[in-house]
Formats: C-alpha cells, structure tokens, sequence
C-alpha cells in the first residue's frame, strides 16, 4: 500500500515538475517574440525618420537656390544732360524711364539682382538725335561698347530681361550685352515698352543671338509706353502667370 502511494506521488510530483518546464518553456519563446516584436517596432521610427532626413537633404540639394538677374536698357539710364534741349518741339527723356520702372516693379516682386545696361557713348536726351542714333546703329547692325558686364553670370538661372522697341526692334545695347554676357542654359523672359509699333521684330532680334540651349518663353510682357507707369498690377499678374 505504501508502494503504491510513493508511486502515485512520485507521478504527479513528476507532471507537476514536467507542466511547469512547458509554461516556461512557452513564456521565454513568447517574450522572444515580444522582444523581436518591440525591436522592429523601435526600429521602425528611427529608420523612417533617416530615410525621410535623407530624402530631405537629397531634395535640397536637387533644388537648389533659383537666382534671378533682372538686367534692362532704358534710354533715361544712357542719355546725356543736355539743359539747352527744347521739350516743346521733341519729346525729351525723363528719368526713370518706362523700362526702368517696370524692372524694379519685377525686382521687388522676384527678389531679383537689378542691372542696368549703359553704353559707354550716352545718347542725346533728345529724342529725334536718339532715334537718328538708333536706326544708325540698326542699319549697320552695330555692337555698342558697354560699361560693365555682370560678374558671375554663370551663377543666374533666369534672366528677365527689359527693353523699348527702338526702330522696330531691340535696341543694339541689349543685343551686345546678350552676347558679351554668356546666358547658355538660362530661363529667359522678356519685357518691353514701345509705342504704336508694338513689338514688332524685337523678339525675333533677341532669340537670333540668344545661345541655342538658353530657353527663351513665348510669354512676353508688353506695354504701351503712356501706360508703362500705371501697369505695376498688369505686370505683377503676368509675373504670377509665370510662377512668381
């Protein structure tokens, strides 16, 4: 009898001990898991946060800073003084001119660089010498010597650039500094003030001497000269047309 009591507790004695060795067998792979579980879970956030910090500095990089040079010719900025001129009998010019005034407009809203084109031979403030100068130089297709050029031009990425029609066309000043100032590779915008002859070929002037991978835009801001002072909202709309 006594045998037979050993025996049966020695039997349970030995599930007990063979239960608890299966629970904790179960628990250390369950916690296993957990902590395989928490790991990627911890993981996961900072692995997406230097993902997205790369991806960051990579758009960055691709971007870029876009720098603006907004480069014009008036003839107010190029006319000499001249205080024996007689207003009554030919128009006379008076600073700033409708160019200029336009490209600081322009300026203000882009951020921009302001660069004034100048001749190194002013012309008359009078108008009817100016314009006998003017077709002159557009018969003979003329190259003007300029007062400066723009240091690093390499580093713009658009150019506006600013003009009156001068005998039905771009004046011959613009047309050097385009061609003395490298704009390969530039975005470039346009922007003129004329009188009744509109734009006539200044456009067609201006992209015959433009680098062939500078992209000139068909979106050309024009204004009548007696309109060009009260045209900031026209031309801040065109600029938002543009992106700007």
């Amino acid at each position: 009898m006594k045998k037979t009591i050993v025996l049966l507790l020695t039997a349970v004695l030995t599930f007990c001990l063979t239960a608890c060795n299966v629970n904790s067998d179960e628990s250390t792979s369950s916690n296993a898991v957990q902590g395989s579980g928490g790991s990627v879970s911890t993981s996961l956030p900072d692995s997406t946060q230097e993902f997205s910090s790369d991806q960051s500095i990579s758009s960055q990089q691709s971007t870029g800073e876009n720098r603006i040079l907004v480069a014009y010719f008036s003839w107010a900025d190029n006319a000499v003084t001249e205080d024996d001129v007689d207003a009554l009998t030919s128009p006379s010019v008076v600073a700033p001119g409708h160019v200029a005034q336009l490209a600081s407009w322009i300026q203000e809203e882009t951020g921009g660089d302001l660069f004034s084109i100048q001749v190194t031979e002013p012309y008359s403030s009078d108008w009817d010498e100016c314009l006998d100068r003017a077709n002159q130089e557009r018969s003979e297709n003329a190259r003007l010597e300029l007062t400066q050029n723009v240091e690093n031009i390499e580093s713009y990425d658009t150019i506006f650039l600013g003009y009156p029609n001068w005998w039905y066309g771009a004046p011959m000043a613009l047309l050097s500094f385009i061609e003395q100032n490298d704009l390969s590779g530039k975005q470039v915008y346009l922007f003129c003030s004329h009188g009744t002859g509109g734009l006539a070929g200044s456009v067609d002037d201006i992209a015959e001497v433009l680098p062939e991978s500078a992209q000139l835009s068909e979106n050309v801001f024009d204004v009548y000269e007696e309109d060009a002072s009260s045209s900031e909202n026209e031309i801040l709309n065109w600029l938002q047309e543009l992106g700007y």
